[in-house]
């Protein structure tokens, strides 16, 4: 595998990992002040675009734009799934992984191509 393939895959990881803790992270301090919260949430959310852009910009050289977005929204339910249970304390439900079941169902058919020809 090279480069193209594989870096925006790790880079899309990343990012998801800042920008979940930019969007819920706060959740786990409840008692700061909601100001400091959109901060902190903004700022982390930076280092998230510097590692977005580049994966969407390398991955296109080798994915269709929706193929990256696809890849972008599985990444994301994987790292909040971790952070809810792990960060966060929440348990996962069957009724979670019936969803995120039916959304790697679509991821397949996004990346399978075309079924036939209308």
């Amino acid at each position: 595998m090279t480069w193209n393939v594989l870096a925006p895959i790790a880079l899309l990881v990343a990012s998801n990992v800042f920008m979940t803790f930019a969007w819920y992270g706060h959740l786990g301090s409840p008692q700061r002040a909601l100001w400091l919260a959109i901060l902190l949430s903004w700022g982390i959310a930076l280092f998230e675009y510097c590692l977005a852009v580049p994966a969407n910009r390398i991955g296109a050289r080798v994915y269709s734009v929706a193929e990256l977005k696809t890849m972008q929204e599985v990444i994301t339910l994987c790292v909040f799934a971790a952070f809810a249970t792990f960060y966060l304390g929440e348990r996962l439900t069957i009724n979670h992984a019936v969803g995120f079941a039916f959304i790697a169902i679509g991821a397949f058919f996004i990346f399978k191509g075309p079924l036939g020809q209308a």
